[in-house]
């Protein structure tokens, strides 16, 4: 197949979260799978050029109809870490994406609808006619609406599109005014509720509800967090979409980069290890400690929490658990930036506070390498997401055989099995601990009860750890539910 993935990221040349990680993993695998993969971009001003190769103009007079004129656009190629991707680059008073930032503009509404409406126009003007069109969030929620009510009717008309959905809560809601800018103009239309309304806000479009209206499939980040945006708060209002629009709605859980996050061939780590040499993990934790200048006990477990500091990642139960380890005689290692200045004053006065703790160490900031060193050299780690679509770094910790404690939300549902209670999993498939509601109280039980097993059977936890190694949460599995949606949709 002919596959054209429409993104506002590709990971690592424009990367501001997952989205980017998802972009680049499964066209990956898709090329591996033999199928023929084009990414279409943004070119910002900020994005790392250094992981482009090759870039050079490939389309110099692209005209975008753009509020009953054009603007004149150019389109440069290159090559990201083997990936082929095309850059738009609009030549426009507006400065579109030479802002310095990739989102938080006041008019990113216009900078994503422009992008929308050139990645088509583009396809169109080059005859590129992909067999699936795959876009993501509501950055390109547009591209469906575009391609079927306007683009379809200029030869496009084979095209199909699945529509991936990475996060709910920004959902491009925005006036009429898209509508002029775009050429679709019919406000009457445009704002019935069966189209672009927004179901909770009067006199609002909503770009993300286009998407699933128009596109031929939709789908979330993993089987749970599907069914949580379709009957849940999690929808943000989407619900009722979801719910009209079922038959074409799912979850495929993303996949983790087995290459780049593999003990057995890390670059960053002194000591690599695999299953069948996993008494080497040992030291890495002595590297950590020491890396951290925290204190060498070897009857002392290590906890860690890597990712963002914000209310969607359970901030509160992550400064609880830091007392609690410390409280039970565990160590803990935090590494994570937060996302709002409150936030971060909070984990500075904590990592103040707690700076002459021998068995306490906290990064406010991110260090790659650092990451590595930690996802080897802890025994647990805690995810204690208020909502998480998918998650990475509890399949990362699985890789590392770094035992998960993590909430029963979304993708943390579908992939850790708990190592007492999981009936549906037999004892050797589970793979950590899980606890369900938002309270202090429920982090306890289930960290409490990881730290009683290393604790009061250390071969017992040796065998969770190995078992959670075991998994494969690669591209492999995803790559393949994706191949059948496309099938699926080319024949309608």
């Amino acid at each position: 197949m002919y596959i054209v993935q429409i993104a506002s990221e590709c990971a690592p040349a424009i990367k501001a979260g997952g989205l980017g990680d998802v972009v680049y993993g499964l066209s990956q695998e898709l090329e591996q799978r033999g199928h023929c993969v084009e990414l279409v971009l943004p070119m910002y001003d900020n994005m790392r050029y250094d992981h482009i190769w090759g870039l050079h103009e490939a389309y110099r007079d692209l005209w975008v109809p753009w509020y009953g004129g054009a603007i004149h656009t150019s389109i440069f190629c290159g090559w990201v870490h083997g990936r082929l991707c095309f850059f738009v680059q609009p030549h426009s008073a507006d400065n579109l994406f030479d802002r310095g930032l990739y989102y938080g503009a006041p008019d990113d509404w216009k900078r994503f609808a422009f992008f929308s409406k050139a990645a088509l126009e583009f396809l169109q003007q080059t005859n590129k006619r992909p067999d699936i069109i795959h876009c993501h969030d509501w950055q390109t929620g547009l591209v469906p609406v575009l391609l079927y009510e306007i683009y379809k009717w200029h030869g496009m008309e084979y095209q199909r599109v699945c529509y991936t959905i990475h996060n709910f809560a920004h959902q491009g809601v925005t006036s009429a005014e898209v509508l002029r800018a775009t050429g679709l103009n019919n406000d009457e239309y445009y704002f019935a509720p069966d189209r672009l309304a927004d179901n909770q806000y009067p006199g609002a479009l909503n770009l993300m509800k286009g998407g699933i209206v128009y596109a031929n499939y939709v789908n979330t980040v993993s089987p749970h967090h599907a069914w949580e945006a379709r009957f849940s708060e999690v929808g943000c209002g989407l619900q009722p979409t979801l719910d009209t629009h079922h038959y074409k709605f799912g979850g495929i859980l993303n996949g983790v980069d087995c290459e780049f996050w593999n003990p057995e061939t890390d670059r960053h780590l002194l000591h690599p290890y695999h299953i069948a040499t996993f008494e080497h993990k040992a030291k890495n934790k002595f590297a950590l400690r020491e890396r951290l200048l925290l204190a060498e006990n070897q009857d002392k477990p290590l906890v860690c929490y890597i990712g963002r500091l914000d209310r969607q990642k359970g901030v509160h139960l992550v400064h609880h658990a830091i007392y609690y380890s410390l409280q039970r005689q565990a160590q803990f290692v935090l590494l994570g930036s937060a996302t709002e200045a409150g936030i971060h004053q909070w984990f500075s006065h904590e990592k103040s506070h707690l700076n002459e703790n021998p068995d306490c160490h906290l990064e406010l900031g991110f260090n790659e390498e650092l990451a590595h060193l930690i996802y080897a050299g802890a025994d647990i780690i805690v995810v204690p997401s208020n909502y998480e679509p998918c998650g990475l770094t509890q399949t990362i910790g699985l890789r590392y055989g770094t035992v998960p404690v993590v909430r029963g939300v979304g993708g943390l549902l579908n992939t850790i099995f708990d190592y007492d209670y999981d009936e549906a999993h037999l004892p050797q498939e589970r793979n950590g601990f899980v606890f369900y509601q938002t309270d202090a109280i429920a982090l306890e039980s289930a960290l409490g009860r990881a730290l009683d097993l290393w604790f009061t059977d250390r071969e017992a936890f040796t065998d969770l750890a190995i078992a959670g190694m075991k998994y494969d949460y690669s591209w492999k599995t995803p790559g393949s539910q994706y191949e059948g949606v496309y099938e699926h949709i080319r024949h309608k």
